[in-house]
């Protein structure tokens, strides 16, 4: 049943998950549904949730494979969830059940951020909380940060960014930070965007809502093709995955584009799936192309490791 405005409210644009005003409120139309942790999981993936800042409320999900030698440690992949920058979270259904397969199939540690979402927090909240994210992932370089997975079995010098849609954007923002800021004691080996959802050159107006001190198109934060700092990206590999149905398609070519020409050392690689849509991988993980995604993503982080 198509869900009906909560009052008589202007409607600046609607999503199938959620109804943003004009007065920066929203109507998430399915709630927030939260999948608990596994501690003890028989599936071989355990998770805990833990804080990234009690100041703020930022948090995250820990995903951990098993480890038949308790003595090697495994990359870590920072990870963020999409949904808009205004709906989704590590603990709703198809993060609670795709993390683990990239923690099981890639063998690395994931940690799955969970960022203040708009409209109760306007962007760049969300690029703050992203950043600060890694920040406290660092702090465990030495083996003395605040969580125990991250300094027993989280290798800090194979750190990798992931994320689909606006995760995907904050995931290049972090990487653009690192680069332009410095990062001290991880090293960012590569980054998987998944369908990321990048600005054009056409005003847009979800983000005329949640984003009010955007620079306008060619913002950097939201349109990287238009960013000078595009040569300073801090890390070496980056993997994009692109949707032919997909109305971001074309945003993501560009980027591939952009990256390519801008002096950037690295490697990228792009991945177009045809005759798919938006992010379809999270919610039919099992098809044919949703586990060539997956492959894909395994090889390519195995790849950045073996070029240290």
């Amino acid at each position: 049943m198509e869900a009906k405005p909560s009052n008589s409210k202007e409607v600046a644009i609607e999503f199938p998950f959620f109804r943003l005003f004009k007065d920066r409120t929203i109507d998430r139309f399915f709630g927030d549904p939260f999948l608990p942790p596994s501690p003890d999981s028989e599936s071989g993936v355990k998770s805990k949730d833990v804080v990234i800042s009690p100041q703020t409320g930022v948090t995250a999900r820990i995903f951990l494979p098993q480890i038949p030698d308790p003595t090697r440690k495994l990359p870590l992949l920072i990870y963020y969830h999409g949904g808009a920058f205004c709906v989704g979270s590590p603990f709703s259904p198809p993060y609670s059940q795709y993390a683990p397969s990239l923690a099981e199939q890639a063998n690395v540690v994931v940690l799955s951020v969970h960022y203040r979402r708009a409209p109760e927090d306007l962007l760049p909240t969300a690029f703050d909380d992203a950043w600060d994210a890694v920040k406290w992932a660092a702090a465990h370089s030495g083996g003395n940060g605040p969580e125990s997975w991250i300094n027993q079995f989280a290798d800090l010098n194979k750190v990798f960014l992931g994320g689909d849609s606006a995760g995907a954007t904050l995931a290049h923002n972090v990487a653009i930070r690192a680069g332009v800021d410095g990062l001290s004691g991880p090293k960012l080996m590569g980054m998987v965007l998944f369908h990321p959802y990048f600005g054009n050159d056409k005003p847009d107006k979800m983000l005329e809502v949640i984003f009010p001190t955007c620079e306008g198109v060619d913002d950097p934060r939201v349109n990287p093709s238009s960013d000078p700092n595009l040569v300073r990206l801090g890390c070496l590999r980056v993997l994009i995955f692109v949707a032919e149905k997909d109305f971001l398609r074309k945003r993501g070519w560009s980027y591939y584009e952009a990256l390519k020409k801008s002096g950037w050392s690295g490697v990228v690689e792009i991945v177009e799936t045809e005759d798919e849509n938006h992010v379809f991988h999270l919610f039919d993980p099992t098809s044919e192309k949703a586990q060539a995604m997956m492959k894909k993503t395994v090889s390519i982080l195995n790849q950045a490791q073996a070029h240290i």
